[in-house]
């Protein structure tokens, strides 16, 4: 039977943190919906991964995906930083791992060549083509734009061979 497969793409982030839902049956893509999770950056960490788990949540319930993307963490100079986004990444995995779904991940080169054709585009071409391939797309931020991008990415590789093998093991 083809049904539509509901996909939440989540762009992780201290600060904060990109959705987007789309939805795939086939070779089609349809937009649902995209936001931002914002964190209380005056607040202490403990808290900020709270408000980020209980937005993240909500998403969840109002939206009922049925698989959930996030993209990898990338290493940069600042180790604190890094540290800090890879708690934040944690709980992006964790918010969508508790209802159920499988969370699949997706290295950020991946997801920009699978949208754009190159590993190393930039942001401005991200959202263009997320634009283009769903012109009826909304999002409220680049976080929200990035998410979708994600989402997208996961439609197009989640029946792959090598995601199939994955899920099995």
């Amino acid at each position: 039977m083809n049904q539509a497969i509901r996909i939440i793409g989540i762009d992780p982030g201290l600060r904060r943190t990109g959705w987007g839902v789309v939805e795939t049956l086939g070779n089609s893509l349809r937009f649902v919906a995209a936001g931002t999770v914002k964190s209380d950056d005056k607040a202490a960490l403990a808290l900020r991964l709270c408000q980020i788990h209980d937005g993240l949540s909500d998403i969840i319930r109002l939206q009922v995906p049925d698989e959930a993307a996030v993209e990898t963490t990338f290493v940069n100079k600042d180790a604190v930083a890094t540290l800090k986004l890879g708690q934040a990444r944690g709980i992006a995995m964790l918010v969508p791992a508790l209802a159920g779904l499988a969370v699949a991940e997706y290295a950020p080169n991946a997801i920009k060549k699978t949208v754009i054709g190159v590993g190393h585009g930039d942001k401005r071409q991200i959202h263009m083509m997320v634009k283009v391939l769903m012109p009826k797309a909304i999002f409220d931020s680049e976080h929200a734009a990035d998410a979708l991008a994600i989402a997208i990415c996961h439609a197009h590789h989640r029946q792959s061979p090598a995601a199939r093998l994955a899920a099995i093991a």
